[in-house]
């Protein structure tokens, strides 16, 4: 309590801008003493007040670059999102497997510090109780209904020993007149903030829930690891590329990332779209097919997504990765649309309708289908209420062929 009050310099300015213009008062009685006692004189009078006047400035002054308490909050920012989900599954030609339902709660707070206009730190946080439907001893499916990151998913991350911390990065933008702006950052980044990315189908927490949906399923873009990051912005081009160092991939081994991303945003009389080819490729530190060498994972993806008037958007997401190393995946094609509320006069409302086929690797996996529909509502500035169904289908080579649908209810808090 002590050092607050001793490093408040506003009150400090303020008394010392008290006692100089109480000074000054008393000097001014200087005049009348010295007709009276002949002491002080004029001149030295006038030259004294100068004096006390240019102080009174230079303190007025130094008070106006001193930061206020004000001014430092104001650089910092507090942000986030907490959901929770109830997902209910009903499947066929899956022994061992119930109908069941399973819920789950997500809390991702997230602090942010501009340092000046160039520079910013983000520090990002996880918490989460339950698994939904992705816990794999309770639901059959290859491809999480949630892609969310739930209670298992923040614990240990990467084979790293760290907990709940996702990310912790340091930014800089360069601007350049005529070339755009560069934006550099390193730390624990998330490789799915640059790469990979959709206007409609992105984000499980207000768009499509599925695995599938939200990102590519041969794509394998990792999160919350050491790495960098560079955006550069030049319309309507982007180009973004990224690095990351993880530590443990499903061999258990570490392991080095690469992605880039060029982008082309287009406007047209019918809206803004945006067209994205992303490149993505590891270290040799990936089982073959056999399991007696190590490969890189390479693959290609392509991003669409068209707004087509003010009500209705459609995106596709194409891709395919070499089959090297052992993949659940090979080749993805997958699209869908998006319908504004304003169909209803709720133009903050949206219904989402998507669809994906997976060809299968080398793996178990044949061939999947996924299909999802949901419908968003937001209640107020910050929550909203989504209905979600999806359906999933995989043909397995050998075995059992799981099929069936999960309905969920999902709320969304944003701040």
């Amino acid at each position: 309590m002590v050092e607050r009050k001793k490093g408040n310099p506003g009150t400090t300015a303020a008394q010392q801008i008290l006692i100089t213009i109480a000074a000054i008062f008393f000097v001014s009685l200087a005049p009348g003493l010295q007709n009276a006692l002949g002491q002080t004189s004029h001149d030295a009078l006038e030259q004294r007040i100068e004096v006390m006047e240019e102080r009174v400035v230079n303190i007025e002054k130094a008070r106006d670059h001193e930061p206020s308490s004000p001014e430092i909050f104001d650089k910092i920012s507090v942000g986030g999102v907490a959901a929770g989900v109830y997902q209910y599954q009903s499947v066929d030609d899956a022994p061992g497997f119930d109908d069941t339902g399973r819920g789950a709660f997500v809390f991702q707070p997230e602090i942010g510090f501009a340092l000046t206009d160039a520079d910013e730190i983000l520090t990002k946080f996880g918490f989460a109780a339950g698994n939904a439907l992705n816990d794999a001893t309770v639901s059959p499916f290859i491809f999480a209904p949630w892609a969310a990151d739930l209670e298992d998913d923040v614990k240990n991350i990467n084979g790293r020993n760290r907990d709940y911390l996702l990310t912790a990065w340091y930014k800089h933008t360069f601007t350049f007149h005529k070339a755009g702006t560069l934006g550099i950052t390193g730390g624990l980044i998330d490789g799915t903030d640059y790469l990979d990315e959709n206007a409609y189908a992105n984000d499980g927490f207000v768009q499509f829930m599925n695995q599938v949906l939200t990102n590519a399923p041969n794509g394998f873009v990792p999160s919350y690891d050491l790495g960098g990051a560079v955006e550069w912005e030049l319309d309507p081009f982007t180009l973004k590329g990224v690095t990351m160092s993880v530590g443990e991939n499903d061999d258990a081994r570490s392991y080095q990332f690469y992605g880039a991303s060029l982008g082309y945003t287009m406007e047209t009389r019918l809206g803004e779209g945006h067209y994205r080819v992303n490149v993505q490729w590891t270290s040799k530190d990936f089982n073959n097919r056999a399991g007696d060498n190590l490969e890189s994972k390479q693959c290609v993806i392509l991003s669409f997504d068209q707004q087509l008037g003010k009500i209705l958007g459609a995106w596709i997401r194409f891709g395919r990765q070499d089959d090297d190393a052992a993949i659940q995946a090979n080749e993805l094609y997958s699209g869908g649309l998006d319908i504004n509320g304003r169909l209803w006069r709720r133009e903050q409302d949206n219904i989402g309708i998507g669809y994906a086929f997976v060809d299968g690797g080398n793996q178990d996996l044949d061939k999947a289908h996924v299909f999802e529909t949901y419908v968003r509502f937001l209640l107020n500035k910050y929550v909203a209420l989504t209905v979600d169904l999806q359906y999933q289908e995989n043909k397995m080579k050998q075995g059992d062929s799981p099929s069936g649908f999960i309905s969920a209810v999902r709320c969304v808090v944003e701040f």
